[in-house]
């Protein structure tokens, strides 16, 4: 059974493939992988000990690239690990945020059907498969189960017949050989294994027996897309396969690319008129349920309680659309019943029983906001798509034009004090320049008795200026008339001065 749910794929271009996953023409998740991004989940390495650190009981390897990646000693499975020891690993946290990758020596290949863990001994199956479904799929994973691996079955797996498992096992072993073949030629750090594309990896692990249809914009992805549905035919209707084409982008022409833009927005409207507002920490992200617009019909309780309601589907979209992760505390409408709590803590508990991030609801605390976790499987969108500022340095906040202003004012007097100069020409951003220009400019050329031009130079940093010229006012005029020649910045300066 479908639920109005599409994968679309803009791989045209090789620096940057995105994967959206649209569900009920909503945004609800997307992905993003960069030609240039490194360490990558499912990576595996042949890595080098650089140094263990007793007292965080982990160590720092080098991968060979990239920053060094981090190991818990209690992931190193009984492995003695010493500096300069090499090891095998497989990366199991992206590098992100200025930190490096964390790896572990437990390895596990992802197949459509089964995960090989070599090395391992359990036969497990997934916790999202029925129960009837789990005890057949146990004992066919028990009696196929390697000597020297464990093997879990995955939920796609449900319904699937033995004999298309055992072929996925022996997919996976033949790639754990190859693994093993490449890493005893290499001398480490390098890489032996990388896992499928980003594109080969969402049709494998999307249970895509639930999408109605998978739109392409590369005409080899549309055929590796047909292939992939061939090998491993979905145990619910085969989705449909559309190659795009026209002039119009693939995200543009269906509305993705203006829900990308929105997806990064800290205020959130929802239908009714109430709305969300999502801050990031490094700690946690907090979300704040504001009624808005909404009045709601009568009675308040009823009102809070559907907002809230409305709230929580907007939240649990909001943070597998922003790949968020770790601690979540939201500051819901405050509710006096507690039948009325509970409600929208099953609600929210419902919400996250799908997603493919596990999260765990904890509860109402004393000050009656929502705690949560959900684990944290890559880069938020933040991550993925922003950079730091450089004018506020990440603070979310800059010095004001008029605290920028009275700074230049100070500057100018120290200048004016110890030269006497006729003229200066000194250098701004053009907001500044057109503030100071507008508010201060002919007081401080009346105070001070000299001509002063400001220089609008787009690119220059927001609270930062510079004297670019002194002397008599013919020498900084035809310093003036020099720049303007070259084009290089607008002047700001009164010529109505007598």
């Amino acid at each position: 059974m479908t639920s109005d749910r599409k994968i679309f794929a803009n791989v045209i271009d090789p620096e940057e493939i995105r994967v959206a996953i649209v569900e009920g023409g909503r945004l609800n998740e997307i992905f993003v992988e960069r030609m240039w991004d490194r360490q990558r989940s499912g990576e595996i390495y042949k890595a080098r000990v650089d140094s263990v650190i007793p007292g965080m009981n982990a160590a720092f390897l080098n991968l060979g690239e990239g920053r060094n990646a981090f190991l818990y000693l209690e992931d190193a499975r009984g492995i003695e690990v010493r500096q300069n020891t090499e090891l095998l690993v497989q990366v199991t946290k992206t590098a992100r945020k200025g930190k490096g990758a964390r790896v572990t020596t437990r390895i596990s290949l992802p197949g459509k059907y089964l995960v090989l863990v070599p090395g391992g001994k359990e036969a497990g199956v997934s916790r999202r498969i029925s129960e009837e479904q789990r005890e057949r799929l146990r004992a066919i994973a028990r009696s196929i189960r390697p000597k020297d691996g464990g093997i879990i079955v995955r939920t796609a797996a449900e319904g699937v017949d033995p004999d298309a498992l055992e072929e996925d096992l022996e997919n996976l072993l033949a790639i754990w050989e190859g693994i093993l073949k490449v890493a005893s030629g290499q001398s480490a750090p390098c890489l032996v294994y990388q896992d499928l594309g980003l594109v080969g990896r969402i049709l494998r692990d999307e249970p895509y027996g639930a999408v109605d249809e998978i739109i392409v914009d590369s005409e080899e992805e549309y055929e590796n897309a047909l292939s992939f549905l061939e090998s491993f035919p979905p145990n619910g209707v085969t989705p449909e396969v559309t190659l795009h084409k026209g002039n119009s982008p693939l995200f543009e022409f269906y509305g993705i690319e203006r829900d990308l833009e929105t997806a990064l927005n800290r205020k959130v409207w929802l239908d009714s008129g109430a709305y969300l507002v999502i801050d990031q920490t490094e700690a946690l992200t907090v979300i704040d349920v504001n009624t808005g617009k909404y009045t709601g019909e009568g009675d308040p309780r009823n009102t809070i309680l559907r907002t809230n309601l409305e709230s929580a589907r907007e939240i649990a979209r909001q943070l597998r659309l922003r790949s968020l992760g770790g601690i979540v505390v939201i500051d819901f409408i405050d509710m006096e019943e507690e039948e009325d709590q509970r409600q929208l803590l099953d609600t929210l508990r419902n919400l996250f029983r799908d997603d493919r991030s596990k999260a765990r609801v904890f509860g109402v605390t004393h000050l009656g906001l929502v705690e949560l976790t959900r684990k944290r499987s890559r880069s938020d969108i933040r991550a993925s798509f922003t950079r730091g500022c450089p004018f506020c340095g990440g603070t979310g906040v800059v010095l004001k034009e008029d605290t920028i202003g009275m700074s230049i004012k100070r500057f100018v007097r120290k200048i004016v004090h110890s030269g006497h100069p006729e003229a200066l020409l000194i250098e701004m951003h053009p907001v500044v320049a057109s503030f100071v220009g507008e508010s201060f400019l002919p007081l401080w050329e009346e105070e001070f008795g000299i001509r002063i031009f400001l220089r609008q130079l787009p690119d220059y940093p927001w609270d930062k200026y510079k004297l670019e010229a002194q002397g008599t006012l013919e020498q900084v005029e035809r310093r003036i008339a020099l720049l303007e020649k070259r084009g290089t910045g607008d002047f700001v300066h009164r010529t109505d001065r007598s």
